[in-house]
């Protein structure tokens, strides 16, 4: 098993997918509305750092959602790669790209330059755990003009704009890392190994970290020398409240202006102009241990399959939130819409027989202990005796990743890391896949994937993403449930929140109050 890596929601391929986005001047999607801008920023966030806000791992969406950092490229509001800190980009050969560089600073005044990105890079691909982004994949970066960085892979790699975009390839200066093993971090306690690299007064995003608070709060400045122009806000004070219903309460209190993934329960309590609903890629899934345990016989798997009602989860549980779910690609993927999975050959399903199991889950999304409840009892009603164990999410994925549980439920953006639904799957589904919560190891799962990854054409990789698709839920190792839309609370006076379906970016240089 990879070492742990915690990843979160969303990016889509190559050609216009969403609909419904409006163009921020940064390229985001945002929520129309223009207004005086002026003081900071007060924004609660469900999940708080785990690893001192490293870029590599799960921290390295956090500090996207806040505009911090930024990558040679980022996904516009069609799910193409834009441009970033990169202007512009050409493919020289199969494996071989150029790509020039916009004029820009750091947020310590230096300036980003060919070398500063290459060796950038050149860290990331080093990183010990690597992250998902280069799952699978190996690249060189050098320097080859002024203005002009190359970037050769191991292999032909057609999504390479769109990895380049992912928030845990963010381009820091120099000085980052500099941190040494046992110096303070900007999040607190001590750097070690496998966070050595120090965000803080480093990256090139709108808004620069100035102070953490343990796992509490931060306090970010705004960099006013950003290429792309002034924030509006003067900075950003975040307070990380992993409890729904007190996120709630302190956006309805005042506390806050801005607080996301409100819970579907909490919903009604918010005036109806307070809310605004993001369809997303993430999809809500239940992962049954394919390795060890009860569900290792394909048998046991299917029973627990043919228990699940996935319908009721979405009517019931996300109060119409949530599309049921059809696969691992959900509506918001206009290339997967529409498309169900022919999925003959399964096994015949066992009888339960009282066969034991331990389900988990985390509550830092409100609704996934309610539904982790309610597949509780569908799987007793189906005749398994199912223990319920619910954590935080930083202290359960460890276990879960290890297989330690007979079966999880987890909410996955499956364009989070790369925006390549082909990444997605060989990271989360193969035999070498990082995160694969079921422990799936499928010769026929492997063999699919890999005649996806081969594809250049966008038309072709998506089929051929769609087949691989069908080959993981043959397997039965995960059972989509819903996909979901998320709900953020914004207050009255807010205006330009980044309404984000691949959940990267949350403030902009345009949010305001």
């Amino acid at each position: 098993m990879h070492p742990v890596r915690r990843r979160w929601a969303a990016a889509l391929l190559f050609l216009p997918l969403l609909s419904g986005c409006f163009a921020a001047r940064d390229g985001s999607p945002y929520d129309a509305g223009a207004g005086a801008g002026g003081g900071r920023l007060r924004v609660a966030l469900a999940f708080p750092p785990a690893e001192r806000f490293s870029p590599y791992g799960a921290d390295a969406t956090l500090l996207s959602r806040l505009g911090v950092t930024e990558g040679l490229t980022r996904l516009d509001g069609n799910g193409a790669a834009g441009p970033a800190l990169a202007e512009s980009w050409t493919r020289q050969s199969a494996r071989g790209w150029v790509f020039t560089l916009r004029e820009a600073r750091f947020q310590d005044g230096t300036e980003v330059t060919p070398a500063a990105v290459a060796g950038a890079l050149t860290h990331a691909g080093q990183a010990d755990p690597l992250p998902a982004a280069l799952t699978g994949v190996t690249l060189t970066a050098e320097a080859v003009g002024e203005r002009r960085v190359r970037i050769t892979t191991g292999a032909a790699d057609s999504a390479l704009p769109l990895r380049l975009s992912s928030p845990s390839l963010a381009i820091l200066s120099p000085k980052a890392y500099r941190t040494k093993a046992g110096t303070p971090k900007a999040g607190g306690g001590t750097a070690g190994r496998e966070a050595a690299v120090d965000p803080a007064g480093t990256a090139t995003g709108p808004f620069t970290l100035a102070k953490a608070t343990g796992a509490t709060r931060a306090t970010l400045h705004r960099f006013d020398d950003y290429w792309g122009g002034l924030a509006h806000a003067s900075g950003i004070d975040v307070r990380f409240i992993a409890d729904g219903t007190a996120r709630t309460n302190a956006l309805r209190s005042g506390e806050v202006d801005i607080a996301e993934a409100v819970p579907v329960s909490q919903a009604a309590t918010l005036d109806r102009p307070t809310l605004r609903e993001v369809p997303t890629a993430r999809t809500t899934a239940l992962f049954l241990n394919t390795r060890s345990g009860p569900f290792a016989d394909p048998a046991v798997r299917a029973a627990a399959r043919q228990a699940v009602d996935a319908a009721a989860l979405a009517e019931d549980v996300y109060e119409g939130h949530a599309d049921t779910g059809r696969g691992l690609f959900g509506p918001a993927l206009t290339w997967a819409a529409g498309e169900r999975p022919r999925l003959s050959g399964r096994p015949a399903a066992a009888r339960a027989d009282h066969t034991s199991v331990t389900l988990a889950t985390y509550d830092n999304r409100p609704e996934l202990p309610e539904v982790a409840q309610v597949l509780q009892q569908q799987l007793r009603t189906a005749g398994f005796s199912v223990r319920l164990e619910v954590r935080e999410y930083s202290r359960l994925e460890s276990d879960a990743l290890a297989g330690k549980f007979d079966a999880v439920v987890a909410a996955r953006n499956t364009m989070l890391d790369t925006g390549d639904p082909v990444s997605y799957l060989a990271d989360d589904f193969t035999c070498d896949g990082g995160y694969n919560l079921a422990g799936v190891c499928d010769k026929a799962v492997d063999r699919a994937v890999a005649e996806a990854g081969s594809q250049a054409d966008a038309a072709a990789r998506h089929r051929a993403a769609l087949a691989a698709q069908t080959a993981v839920l043959r397997t039965d190792g995960v059972v989509p449930l819903v996909h979901q839309r998320i709900l953020h609370g914004v207050g009255a006076s807010v205006r330009g929140v980044i309404l984000d379906p691949y959940e990267r970016t949350l403030v902009g240089t345009g949010t305001r109050r």
